[in-house]
């Protein structure tokens, strides 16, 4: 039975797959690819999945997957692993946007409120048009990069730890 994706290396991508197993400097799960593209090559020893799974001691599915990826992809995205080349959301904040939310955390707190609160926080920068919208959980997750605290009381200040005295 013909295999759906067929791997038919070229000469140069064969003398790289072998360098990447010859040295071994990188990370064990691109050797594996690379032993599985290698014996999966249809002008090389054309080993069945069954013979390569029980070899490398890898599932079905990633002997197929990689073998997909290469088909499909090349031979660089056959040998990484299958994560995404960008991430999946674009991020909200840009770093002079995160700078305009850590200024405004450090700022004052609105009237009637003893320290700004994240909700506050999301509230405030939607309304001073430094984003569209945002929630509450970005906002958390921007402050908690810098060493600043919502109260206004350390607000980035550098605050070194206490030493015990000798």
């Amino acid at each position: 039975m013909k295999k759906k994706y067929e791997v038919r290396l070229s000469e140069g991508e064969r003398m790289r797959l072998t360098e990447i197993i010859r040295k071994g400097h990188e990370p064990a799960y691109k050797i594996r690819h690379a032993n599985v593209l290698l014996k999966a090559d249809a002008n090389g020893p054309g080993w069945t999945d069954k013979r390569i799974v029980e070899s490398f001691n890898v599932s079905p599915n990633t002997a197929l997957n990689i073998r997909k990826r290469y088909a499909e992809e090349g031979l660089g995205r056959a040998l990484n692993l299958n994560r995404p080349e960008e991430p999946p959301h674009k991020k909200k904040l840009d770093g002079a946007a995160e700078a305009r939310l850590i200024a405004l955390s450090c700022s004052a707190p609105p009237s009637g409120h003893a320290r700004w609160d994240l909700k506050l926080l999301a509230d405030k920068a939607v309304a001073l048009e430094i984003v569209d919208s945002i929630s509450y959980e970005t906002v958390r997750q921007t402050l908690k990069k810098t060493r600043s605290g919502r109260s206004g009381k350390r607000c980035g200040r550098y605050r070194p730890g206490r030493t015990g005295s000798l």
